[in-house]
Formats: structure tokens, sequence, C-alpha cells
């Protein structure tokens, strides 16, 4: 069964990362259809400032379509490693609306995952897990394979 996937990267916290999402998002396409942003999300040539300046005026409607699709949606995955607030606010949501949602977070980073999304992993709808890049295949194949994702 197709999915959509909602992906979730930082995009105003923090643009560091957008290679990694791009290369995330690739694999995603294995398992169904990522529906948001795609092409925004991995394009390493858009900044914060650029971002900030593009959408001046522009967040209600951003904020208006991202909620829709997370209604539509069948699975979240989220890469935490660059704190986001928008992240942490488009977890929440799904969260509400009983999606199932794997976070991804590198603790070779240097950086510390809040407390808020690793206490969230209940090991069945919200997952949580640490990995590096090479782990994942694997990651997403079990992900994917649970419940008949």
């Amino acid at each position: 069964m197709s999915q959509l996937i909602y992906f979730c990267g930082s995009m105003r916290g923090g643009r560091q990362d957008a290679a990694l999402y791009a290369r995330l998002i690739k694999k995603l396409e294995a398992y169904g259809t990522v529906l948001n942003l795609c092409d925004r999300i991995g394009d390493t040539t858009l900044t914060v400032e650029i971002l900030v300046e593009r959408e001046c005026g522009r967040e209600k409607m951003i904020h208006d379509k991202d909620v829709r699709m997370l209604e539509e949606c069948n699975v979240v995955v989220a890469e935490v490693t660059q704190p986001s607030m928008g992240v942490g606010y488009e977890i929440g949501r799904a969260s509400a609306m009983k999606k199932n949602i794997l976070c991804l977070f590198r603790p070779d980073s240097g950086k510390s995952l809040s407390a808020m999304i690793r206490g969230a992993d209940n090991g069945d709808q919200i997952v949580v897990k640490d990995y590096q890049e090479t782990d994942i295949d694997d990651i997403f194949k079990d992900f994917f394979a649970k419940d008949g994702l």
C-alpha cells in the first residue's frame, strides 16, 4: 500500500541538514508519496535569510497548507537533529491527529534532543530513533513494515 508521507525538517531553524533531507526524501519515495515541499526542504541553496524574505507575509498560507497536508498524510517522518520550533509544532499536531510518527536524531551531531520529543516515544504511534545515515534503510524498512504501514 502506497503511503502519503509528510516529511519534517528544519527550514527557518537552520539549513545545515538540507542535503541530508534531500537524501532522506529520496529514500522515502520508495514507500509512498512525500507530500510537502520536497524541493525546498532539500534545497541547499535556500538559506534562512532567503526563506524569510520569500515567505514574508505568507506565513498563514504556509501554516494552513502544511496542516492540511498533515491531515491528509498517513505517516510523518521528522528529522529532528537541527532544533526547529516548526518541526516540534508539526510533531505535536500530528500526534494529536493520531498519526504514526518516526523521529530521526543523529547523536553524533553534538546536539541534545528535546526531552519533549524523546519522551514522546511510546514505541507505537511515536518512535524516536538515534541513527547514522548508513542505518536509514533498515530504520525505514522496519518502520514501514509495522502494522501494515
